[in-house]
């Protein structure tokens, strides 16, 4: 068949044939380059040089999980660390840990108890960072439900808690970081959201908890926004679940990695987009979840969250036992 004879044919369609070929071939252009988009900043894309930020890092919720195994990635990388936790035991140990394995990273310990006196703890941070160059700061420190509860049935100290640890104390310790870093002119935000904040609807019998990351979220974008024109990089990470005592989840697997794998593709994605799924299976999963209707995605996460209710309430009469 040659042009002429292809070109005739088109013209012996139906308009709305024409239509619909044009609109099919449009989408699946669009999916292609989505996917090759994809691929490149999941597996290509090179991580930038964490360096130029600074020579510093400060993290906080550093002793255990996530915030643990970023420190070890960014020293790894170079960088010295400001560690930032509650416990005097638990930040001596993963100093020493750290000076072993990259002895020639300094390392700064700052005793900050997120659910106790912010004030007190956010000047002792202030007075040790005076004069670093701390060019990253990561945001991790958090806390959850001991369990899926509803919302009546949980107590007013954890509620004080979720939001002094998750919203106050994030907050105030940005605003601490900050203004170093505008003086500077560089820098990078890393705050460690949740994917139940973004990649799914809701978030039934974590309410409290999904709605402090819901903030976490907004306010990294806000701040991007404000920021990217100063040479800051605010940046919300959204994992699902990562093998962690907070998830209460001893192994990993392909879905659910374990915290170090976590941390390195954590590391990779700083200073790309103000929001992100750094481990790539998790952005499978919030592609997917994308597609599906809210309703159906609503039903199952509230008999999800009440078989986790059920089986915390059992090991809770156990103990009392």
């Amino acid at each position: 068949m040659n042009l002429c004879h292809c070109i005739t044919s088109l013209r012996d369609q139906p308009p709305w044939i024409l239509l619909l070929s044009a609109v099919g071939f449009l989408s699946l252009l669009k999916i292609s380059v989505a996917a090759l988009r994809w691929f490149f900043v999941c597996f290509i894309r090179p991580a930038k040089n964490l360096a130029r930020y600074g020579s510093w890092a400060v993290v906080t919720g550093s002793t255990d999980g996530i915030g643990r195994a970023i420190a070890f990635q960014l020293a790894r990388r170079g960088l010295n660390l400001v560690l930032v936790g509650r416990s005097p035991d638990k930040l001596g140990d993963v100093s020493s840990a750290l000076r072993e394995k990259h002895p020639n990273a300094r390392i700064v310990t700052v005793l900050v108890d997120f659910a106790g006196d912010l004030v007190e703890g956010v000047a002792r941070l202030k007075k040790a960072i005076e004069g670093l160059d701390v060019g990253i700061l990561v945001n991790n420190a958090g806390i959850s439900y001991p369990y899926a509860k509803y919302f009546h049935e949980v107590d007013e100290g954890l509620i004080e808690n979720l939001i002094k640890v998750n919203v106050e104390g994030l907050t105030r310790i940005t605003h601490a970081v900050l203004p170093g870093m505008v003086e500077r002119k560089r820098g990078a935000i890393l705050n460690v959201g949740s994917g139940v904040a973004v990649v799914i609807p809701s978030e039934p019998l974590y309410a409290v908890y999904a709605a402090t990351k819901s903030y976490v979220d907004h306010f990294s974008k806000c701040l991007y926004v404000e920021y990217k024109d100063k040479g800051i990089d605010v940046q919300c990470q959204v994992p699902l679940y990562v093998a962690t005592k907070m998830a209460s989840i001893k192994r990993s697997s392909f879905f659910i990695p374990s915290a170090d794998t976590y941390a390195r593709a954590a590391v990779d994605w700083i200073g790309y987009g103000p929001r992100c799924a750094p481990y790539w299976p998790h952005s499978l999963v919030w592609n997917l979840v994308s597609l599906l209707p809210v309703a159906a995605v609503d039903k199952w996460r509230l008999g999800f969250c009440q078989r986790i209710r059920k089986r915390g309430m059992l090991k809770e009469l156990r103990k009392e036992k």
